[in-house]
């Protein structure tokens, strides 16, 4: 074997390697890249085709935070993402969701806002949404379509076996 030859394999085996411990750290990578879970979404029946609101809490279990970034439904194509300060509702581009954490989106509060309905959905009806994050895989959502009075506090706190 001559000097090219070996310098040749060292290099190749230099770049295998050095491929094999980037595949490594993609797999940690992977394990603290947030991986949203949502529950308790609803949305109030709507009055008219106008508006509508929807609310549920998006829980973070990872250790990096994220930002719910944009939302997307059938039922409308102009959805934004609304917070509240001061008794005040302002569209925002994003509202964060912390590392080991969650976000609550709650009447009275930070919201997902649907403008112009296509159509005006009734109690029991389901609504499908996609939430939007700056790092976290796109997330679907069934919204559950309540009473105008439904209020989360006294539901029951239990959401386990409706699929969120």
């Amino acid at each position: 074997m001559n000097a090219r030859t070996t310098r040749t394999l060292a290099a190749a085996l230099s770049l295998t390697a050095a491929l094999a411990i980037s595949g490594c750290s993609g797999s940690e990578d992977e394990a603290s890249k947030p991986a949203p879970t949502v529950s308790g979404a609803f949305m109030p029946q709507p009055v008219n085709d106008k508006m509508a609101g929807a609310f549920m809490v998006i829980k973070n279990d990872s250790k990096t935070a994220d930002k719910l970034t944009g939302v997307t439904s059938s039922l409308s194509d102009d959805l934004q993402i609304h917070e509240t300060k001061n008794q005040k509702m302002q569209q925002v581009q994003s509202l964060d969701v912390p590392a080991n954490g969650e976000l609550k989106l709650a009447r009275g509060g930070d919201h997902i806002m649907f403008m112009g309905l296509k159509s005006t959905p009734k109690v029991g009806d389901k609504v499908t949404i996609e939430l939007r994050f700056e790092k976290a895989a796109p997330v679907k959502v069934e919204v559950e379509v309540k009473e105008r009075t439904y209020n989360t506090a006294q539901a029951p706190t239990s959401t386990a076996g409706n699929g969120h």
